[in-house]
């Protein structure tokens, strides 16, 4: 098993440009009242940052690694929808939900169906299904399906990253929890968002949503990486 500070001292400098980036984000604090194409590349720049930490382990890490390629073409969707996100106010909040619907199919496909842990679905769909009635009453026209189908989403890439830890057999790896961390602070994230956005307004909403957003980006990509060294027997300790 790959040791955590195997981890922190191998891919730990590589993070550097994202943590940094997420910093700038942080200080400029850019106002949401005034969107343009500068504030779109200062909330964007973590992610494009964590392209280049997936990039730095090379094209054939990539051409290995089909979990790697999933996961950093998520990055990408997500990145768009970060970018429409900036414009919500102006019509475009719907397009950043597609972007980030696509991110999570691509996450699921990356974590994959095995083990199935029913137990763990079972649990994200209680979990799903209590934050969709939360919401539900709040909701209008096509957002009363749009949501259901995302929180669907999300909530089966939350399943999948859970279900690959399996704490109780003693075969969970730093990769899988890495994920598993990642995708339940996405689902913190986005529900932050829906609560924000649809039913009344959440105290500090802004530094919430984004500093789990970040994390869990961070988290996600970090597994991809986790997984090739699982693959390579002089990585583990």
């Amino acid at each position: 098993m790959v040791s955590p500070v195997t981890v922190v001292k191998c891919e730990g400098p590589k993070l550097v440009p994202f943590l940094k980036a997420t910093c700038v984000y942080f200080v400029l604090w850019l106002p949401t009242s005034s969107p343009s194409w500068f504030s779109a590349l200062i909330k964007c720049l973590p992610i494009f940052c964590l392209w280049v930490f997936l990039l730095a382990h090379g094209i054939s890490f990539l051409g290995a690694h089909s979990s790697a390629r999933k996961i950093l073409a998520g990055l990408i969707f997500s990145s768009l929808g970060d970018a429409f996100l900036i414009w919500q106010e102006q019509g475009y909040f719907v397009h950043g939900l597609l972007m980030f619907a696509i991110s999570h199919v691509l996450y699921s496909s990356a974590f994959g169906m095995k083990p199935l842990d029913l137990r763990a679905g079972l649990s994200i769909g209680v979990v799903s299904g209590l934050s969709y009635a939360l919401l539900y009453s709040y909701l209008s026209g096509p957002f009363t399906y749009l949501v259901a189908v995302y929180i669907a989403l999300i909530g089966f890439m939350g399943w999948r990253a859970l279900a690959g830890v399996q704490l109780y057999d003693d075969l969970w790896t730093w990769t899988k929890l890495s994920a598993c961390l990642g995708a339940m602070l996405f689902m913190v994230s986005d529900l932050t968002i829906a609560v924000n956005k649809f039913c009344f307004p959440v105290p500090h909403s802004r530094a919430i949503i984004m500093a789990t957003y970040y994390a869990a980006q961070m988290l996600i990509a970090l597994s991809a990486v986790e997984r090739q060294d699982e693959d390579d027997p002089k990585k583990i300790t």
